[in-house]
C-alpha cells in the first residue's frame, strides 16, 4: 500500500478519535483535541492528493476510498456540530445531500465508464467547508476577539458553494442523466 492509501487510511481512522474529543464531556481540552485532530485530518486530505499526483501514485482504491474519507470527516463534523446545537440542521442536510447525490452521479458515470474528475467549485466547497468547520471548532478564534463572525460567515459560504457545486456537477453531467431515461 503506497504513502498516499495509508494517508487516506488514517484519515478515517482519525474520524471516531476526532469525535471522541467532541463529544464526550469531561476530557479535559477534548474540543480543542477534536479541533486539533480535524486539522491533521484535513491536512493529510490535501497531503494524500499531492503525494498521489506528484509521484504518480493514483490507484483505484485511493480514487475511491479518498473522497469516502473527505465525506467521512466532514460528515461526521456536521452532524457531531449539529448533535451539540452549534450549527442548524438544514445546512447539514444541504451538505450531505449534495455529497449523496454527486457520489451517486460518479457511480452513475463510472457505470458508463466516465470518470467525473473533481471540478474547481467542488474544490472552493471542499475548502471553505474545511475553513468553516475548523472556525467553528476554535470557537471563532482569533475573530471572537473582535466580534467578526468569521466563522458564521465561512459556514454559510460553504452552504452556498455546496450548492454551486453541485449544480455545476449535474449541469456538465446532465447528458449522462438523460441516458438513463
Amino acid at each position: 500500500m503506497n504513502l498516499p492509501n495509508k494517508l487516506t487510511l488514517f484519515r478515517i481512522f482519525l474520524v471516531p478519535i476526532f469525535m471522541l474529543f467532541l463529544l464526550v464531556d469531561g476530557i479535559p481540552y477534548g474540543k480543542i483535541i477534536a479541533a486539533i485532530v480535524f486539522i491533521v485530518a484535513a491536512l493529510t486530505d490535501m497531503l494524500d492528493g499531492h503525494i498521489a499526483r506528484s509521484r504518480n501514485l493514483i490507484t483505484k482504491f485511493g480514487k475511491f476510498m479518498d473522497p469516502l474519507a473527505d465525506k467521512l470527516l466532514v460528515s461526521s463534523a456536521l452532524i457531531s456540530l449539529t448533535e451539540l446545537g452549534i450549527i442548524p440542521a438544514w445546512m447539514v442536510v444541504v451538505i450531505i445531500a449534495r455529497e449523496f447525490a454527486i457520489t451517486g452521479l460518479r457511480v452513475l458515470g463510472a457505470s458508463e465508464g466516465i470518470t467525473i474528475a473533481a471540478s474547481k467549485w467542488g474544490k472552493i466547497k471542499t475548502i471553505t467547508q474545511l475553513v468553516a468547520i475548523i472556525s467553528i471548532l476554535l470557537n471563532n478564534f482569533p475573530f471572537n476577539y473582535i466580534g467578526f463572525p468569521f466563522d458564521r460567515i465561512m459556514l454559510y459560504l460553504a452552504v452556498i458553494f455546496t450548492i454551486i457545486s453541485g449544480v455545476d456537477y449535474i449541469y456538465k453531467n446532465i447528458e449522462l442523466l438523460k441516458v438513463q431515461n
